[in-house]
Protein backbone atom coordinates (compact mmCIF):
# COMPACT_ATOMS: atom_id res chain seq x y z
CA UNK A 1 0.00 0.00 0.00
CA UNK A 2 1.33 3.26 -1.03
CA UNK A 3 -0.10 6.08 0.59
CA UNK A 4 0.54 10.12 -0.74
CA UNK A 5 0.03 13.72 1.05
CA UNK A 6 0.28 16.42 -0.87
CA UNK A 7 0.86 19.95 0.69
CA UNK A 8 2.17 23.55 -0.85
CA UNK A 9 -0.61 24.60 -2.74
CA UNK A 10 -2.18 28.06 -2.59
CA UNK A 11 -3.09 31.23 -4.26
CA UNK A 12 -0.53 33.34 -6.53
CA UNK A 13 -1.01 35.93 -9.34
CA UNK A 14 -0.03 35.01 -12.83
CA UNK A 15 3.87 34.90 -13.44
CA UNK A 16 4.66 33.65 -10.31
CA UNK A 17 5.80 30.09 -8.75
CA UNK A 18 4.64 27.37 -6.46
CA UNK A 19 5.97 24.12 -5.53
CA UNK A 20 4.31 21.55 -4.53
CA UNK A 21 5.44 18.61 -2.52
CA UNK A 22 4.35 15.05 -2.54
CA UNK A 23 5.65 12.69 0.65
CA UNK A 24 5.00 9.02 -0.35
CA UNK A 25 5.07 6.08 1.78
CA UNK A 26 5.96 3.12 0.01
CA UNK A 27 7.84 2.51 -3.02
CA UNK A 28 6.36 2.85 -6.44
CA UNK A 29 8.55 3.18 -9.37
CA UNK A 30 7.17 5.81 -11.32
CA UNK A 31 5.42 8.91 -9.82
CA UNK A 32 2.83 11.87 -11.66
CA UNK A 33 1.34 14.77 -10.99
CA UNK A 34 -1.57 15.36 -12.51
CA UNK A 35 -4.23 18.51 -12.38
CA UNK A 36 -8.19 18.90 -12.46
CA UNK A 37 -10.04 21.93 -13.01
CA UNK A 38 -13.82 22.38 -12.51
CA UNK A 39 -15.74 21.08 -15.25
CA UNK A 40 -12.87 19.59 -16.26
CA UNK A 41 -11.29 16.27 -17.14
CA UNK A 42 -8.49 15.24 -15.17
CA UNK A 43 -5.34 16.22 -17.17
CA UNK A 44 -1.34 14.52 -16.45
CA UNK A 45 1.12 17.37 -15.84
CA UNK A 46 4.33 15.86 -15.16
CA UNK A 47 5.61 11.84 -14.36
CA UNK A 48 8.98 10.80 -13.92
CA UNK A 49 10.15 6.62 -13.11
CA UNK A 50 13.13 5.97 -11.27
CA UNK A 51 14.31 2.37 -12.89
CA UNK A 52 15.75 4.10 -16.52
CA UNK A 53 15.29 7.74 -15.33
CA UNK A 54 12.81 8.92 -17.53
CA UNK A 55 10.70 12.22 -17.04
CA UNK A 56 7.98 13.52 -19.30
CA UNK A 57 5.81 16.60 -19.40
CA UNK A 58 2.50 17.85 -21.01
CA UNK A 59 3.08 20.20 -23.98
CA UNK A 60 0.96 23.08 -21.68
CA UNK A 61 3.23 22.89 -18.71
CA UNK A 62 7.02 22.16 -20.58
CA UNK A 63 9.74 25.16 -19.84
CA UNK A 64 7.63 26.13 -17.31
CA UNK A 65 7.22 23.18 -14.35
CA UNK A 66 9.78 20.82 -13.25
CA UNK A 67 9.32 17.27 -11.76
CA UNK A 68 11.85 16.13 -9.02
CA UNK A 69 12.52 13.37 -6.17
CA UNK A 70 14.56 13.12 -2.88
CA UNK A 71 14.65 10.24 -1.96
CA UNK A 72 16.24 10.71 1.47
CA UNK A 73 12.57 12.33 1.91
CA UNK A 74 10.44 10.13 0.08
CA UNK A 75 9.24 13.09 -1.33
CA UNK A 76 8.59 14.02 -4.63
CA UNK A 77 8.40 18.02 -6.10
CA UNK A 78 6.42 19.85 -9.06
CA UNK A 79 8.16 23.33 -9.06
CA UNK A 80 5.44 25.48 -10.97
CA UNK A 81 7.02 28.92 -12.57
CA UNK A 82 5.47 31.18 -14.85
CA UNK A 83 2.10 30.23 -13.54
CA UNK A 84 -0.67 31.38 -15.27
CA UNK A 85 -4.50 31.54 -14.76
CA UNK A 86 -5.28 28.60 -16.55
CA UNK A 87 -3.22 26.51 -13.91
CA UNK A 88 -5.53 27.08 -11.95
CA UNK A 89 -7.13 23.28 -10.84
CA UNK A 90 -6.66 20.81 -8.01
CA UNK A 91 -3.55 19.15 -7.95
CA UNK A 92 -2.89 15.63 -7.39
CA UNK A 93 0.07 13.00 -6.95
CA UNK A 94 -0.14 10.07 -8.17
CA UNK A 95 1.99 7.22 -7.90
CA UNK A 96 2.09 3.70 -10.33
CA UNK A 97 4.45 0.70 -10.31
CA UNK A 98 5.20 0.20 -14.48
CA UNK A 99 7.89 -0.17 -16.25
CA UNK A 100 9.47 2.05 -19.16
CA UNK A 101 8.40 5.12 -20.39
CA UNK A 102 6.45 7.69 -18.23
CA UNK A 103 2.67 7.06 -18.89
CA UNK A 104 0.72 10.70 -19.02
CA UNK A 105 -2.64 9.19 -18.30
CA UNK A 106 -4.41 9.07 -15.27
CA UNK A 107 -5.43 4.61 -15.79
CA UNK A 108 -1.39 3.94 -15.31
CA UNK A 109 -1.08 4.73 -11.59
CA UNK A 110 -2.82 3.08 -8.61
CA UNK A 111 -2.39 5.03 -6.26
CA UNK A 112 -3.62 8.66 -5.66
CA UNK A 113 -3.15 11.73 -2.84
CA UNK A 114 -5.85 14.02 -1.44
CA UNK A 115 -5.19 17.24 -3.73
CA UNK A 116 -3.50 20.20 -2.90
CA UNK A 117 -5.28 23.82 -4.81
CA UNK A 118 -3.39 25.93 -6.72
CA UNK A 119 -5.46 29.06 -8.00
CA UNK A 120 -3.26 31.72 -10.03
CA UNK A 121 -4.84 35.16 -10.48
CA UNK A 122 -4.07 37.47 -13.68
Amino acid sequence: QVQLVESGGGSVQAGGSLRLSCVVSGYSNCMGWFRQAPGKEREAVAGSCTRGGWIAYADSVRGRFTISQDNAKNTVYLQMGSLKPEDTAMYYCAAGDYSGFVRLWASAYKYWGQGTQVTVSS
